[in-house]
């Protein structure tokens, strides 16, 4: 898979894109949902994905960070997440 892979360990969220691993502590996640600007907010998001060519915008909030993951496949990612937080 070239695009963004998300898995899940007992307590972390893990955010795979190239060579960058992202391990975010499933309890630190505050929110997610399908963001629809175009450059992604806030500004200070910590961005993760190639922003050009890509339709979808996944944000996941944290209590000191937010992520901004653009992927081409939003739904599917959005729900990958979704289900991994409701076994948190």
């Amino acid at each position: 898979m070239l695009g963004i892979q998300v898995s899940r360990t007992e307590s972390s969220l893990i955010v795979k894109w190239k060579l960058a691993k992202v391990e975010i502590p499933l309890k630190d996640i505050t929110e997610v949902y399908e963001d629809d600007t175009y450059g992604g907010e806030p500004a200070d998001a910590v961005r993760i994905g190639t922003p050009y060519g890509t339709a979808d915008r996944v944000v996941l909030k944290t209590a000191s960070k937010t992520y901004l993951l653009f992927t081409s496949s939003g739904d599917s990612l959005l729900e990958r997440i979704q289900s991994y937080l409701q076994r948190a």
